[in-house]
């Protein structure tokens, strides 16, 4: 986010009101902090300033001293720490810990965090949704250096590999929102917090470090904590070479750091990766992983499929525990040349994709020798286990929506008779039960036709009373299979709808979302989306999700005449994949989304 100079806009100082409300939004986007930790970044009794820069970002820092917290959208809803808030509060982010030194010199360098650099605790991954706020450290040292937002969950991560972008990084030490006029750190200011807290780890004043080696300190050459805290403020004047080599200064000293007992400091412990095989091994192994998918995971329905879903999705995951595989330590080195060379052998089927410049898997041959002999093994389905316990643990925030029943004054006595609940809310199959329970208690079930059921009193009054025109004679039996539908037509209808623990029921059918394109002056399209507190969600969030995914500018606005009901304004035609991102991104059944697009002719 800061990774090229912006001048600011603005710069001011915060009122009163506009303090609290800071807090309370920090509060509720860090809701693992306590007080103390608030006031540990936001002191009640000083002065909080704000820079507005040109793209709408907010900066937060007290007055004289280092930015505390931004905010990306300037809605509050993107709101983060920065790395110097952190070193104060460590504990305000849940945080990746990177492999080595190594990766740490990209992070700093603006890159985004990639799965292969996050080292991996002996209990697994960690449990994490898309889009939540996230910090980066090194090993053996609390103090992060970048923090940014995940890219995806962590079912989608083990599904994936453990490849690819795990954090797209919005903010690192020593980026250009510290090197702001009215924000550059006093000298030593990392070393001042090292200092006051003796669970940091520093280099700058180890208990074995000599006078000598402290003055170096102070000439700027390295401050402390590894590559977190590298004095590199004149690097932005400095040409590109020479902010290299300051980025290879601050990596150089990862495995010299030292805790404070004077121990050195311990590595993570690494899982079994493929260095260890050999070439033979490696191909055997892909072998064995691609006949266990074949027999477990890919079926019939599935084919055509593309290589690279055939390696993240289904291959990676019959690997062995603990066990990095790579195709480019194969004898075959490219996943292509892999899946051709099973193809010869007849294994199984590919064919190129000209426009995808893939290779497909278009067919098995379940017959073949390789196929047959072999035995899929129990062991390696304990990877997917774990997968499915994460993917269990995320479903929790998934979208349900439910039509529901509670009993109207007119069907009173036939729950009564049953002795039914009159207050608890019934699916449609549950108040079907509840008539046919009634049925069999008063033996209404025609002799002659065992399809039809004879209407008592009681049953007739529930089902037709008042829906018959005066003068109309009232039915005397009724089919079975109309009986459920009449029943529930003459009971209240409402509809609950969840999304983790946010559990809504309100009167009546559910509201559809709408979705309509229109034109406006000079031939614009604008993109109109509204119903969306009906399926809990936030319109100022969704516009601000959609501003991003969409590249476009959008807004809300409330609904004419409908107090509290929003629509979200997306500039251009995006109707169908918007509709799209609704359904894959929030889980609203398609059935619940109408589209109308009025710029066709």
């Amino acid at each position: 986010m800061f990774k090229k100079h912006v001048d600011v806009k603005a710069l001011q100082r915060l009122s009163g009101a506009d303090k609290k409300k800071l807090r309370r939004t920090a509060k509720e986007r860090f809701p693992q902090a306590s007080d103390a930790d608030l006031d540990a970044i936001l002191p009640s009794k000083v002065e909080i300033t704000v820079a507005k820069y040109p793209n709408r970002a907010l900066v937060y820092g007290i007055e004289g001293e280092c930015p505390v917290i931004f905010d990306i959208d300037g809605r509050g809803h993107e709101l983060f720490p920065t790395v110097y808030a952190l070193w104060k509060v460590p504990h305000l982010l849940p945080a990746f810990t990177l492999k080595g030194g190594e990766v740490s010199r990209y992070v700093i360098g603006g890159a985004d965090l990639m799965f292969p650099g996050i080292s991996i605790p002996p209990d697994g991954l960690p449990s994490f949704e898309a889009g939540q706020p996230w910090s980066v450290k090194v090993p053996g040292n609390p103090a992060p250096i970048a923090v940014g937002t995940t890219t995806m969950s962590s079912t989608e991560a083990l599904k994936a590999g453990l490849r690819g972008k795990a954090l797209r990084i919005a903010h690192y030490y020593r980026d250009m929102d510290s090197a702001d006029g009215h924000y550059v750190p006093n000298e030593g200011f990392y070393e001042d917090i090292v200092v006051e807290d003796p669970n940091f780890v520093s280099t700058s004043r180890s208990p074995d470090s000599s006078d000598e080696h402290a003055e170096g300190m102070h000439d700027g050459s390295v401050i402390s904590a590894e590559n977190a805290a590298v004095d590199v403020s004149d690097s932005h004047a400095a040409d590109p070479g020479v902010h290299s080599e300051a980025v290879e200064e601050i990596t150089d000293g990862v495995h010299k750091l030292e805790l404070p007992d004077g121990k050195p400091t311990e590595q993570q412990p690494e899982e079994k990766v493929h260095q260890n095989l050999t070439t033979e091994e490696v191909d055997s192994l892909l072998d064995k992983c691609l006949l266990q998918a074949l027999y477990t995971t890919i079926k019939e329905k599935d084919l055509p499929l593309p290589g690279s879903t055939l390696w993240s999705n289904h291959i990676l995951p019959c690997r062995p525990p603990g066990i990095t595989l790579d195709i480019k330590k194969s004898s075959h080195k490219k996943l292509s040349k892999w899946l051709q060379s099973k193809a010869s052998s007849g294994l199984i089927t590919s064919k190129e994709d000209k426009y995808k410049k893939e290779v497909m898997l278009t067919g098995i041959n379940r017959k073949h020798p390789d196929y047959m002999a072999f035995r899929p093994e129990k062991r390696v389905q304990e990877p997917v286990e774990q997968e499915k316990s994460v993917a269990e643990s995320s479903m929790t925030k998934q979208l349900e929506v439910a039509e529901i029943y509670k009993p109207s004054s007119h069907v009173k006595p036939i729950f009564v008779a049953v002795e039914a609940d009159m207050e608890k809310y019934y699916s449609g199959s549950e108040a079907s039960d509840v008539v046919f329970r009634y049925v069999e208690k008063e033996n209404l079930v025609k002799p002659t036709d065992k399809s039809k059921v004879i209407l008592d009193v009681t049953l007739c009054d529930a089902l037709y009373k008042g829906a018959i025109k005066k003068g109309s004679a009232y039915p005397t039996e009724i089919h079975k299979k109309d009986l459920g539908s009449t029943f529930l037509n003459r009971m209240q209808v409402h509809h609950r709808v969840s999304r983790g623990n946010e559990v809504v029921v309100r009167k009546g059918a559910i509201r559809t979302l709408q979705i309509m394109t229109e034109r406006r002056q000079g031939n614009k399209k604008m993109t109109r989306l509204s119903g969306v507190e009906s399926f809990l969600m936030d319109p100022d969030s969704l516009a601000s999700e959609l501003q991003k995914k969409f590249a476009c500018s959008t807004t809300t606005a409330e609904l004419p005449g409908k107090k509290g009901q929003y629509e979200v304004l997306v500039q251009g035609g995006v109707i169908d994949d918007l509709a799209k991102h609704l359904v894959e991104h929030y889980g609203v059944p398609k059935r619940f989304i109408e589209v109308l697009d009025k710029t066709k002719r």
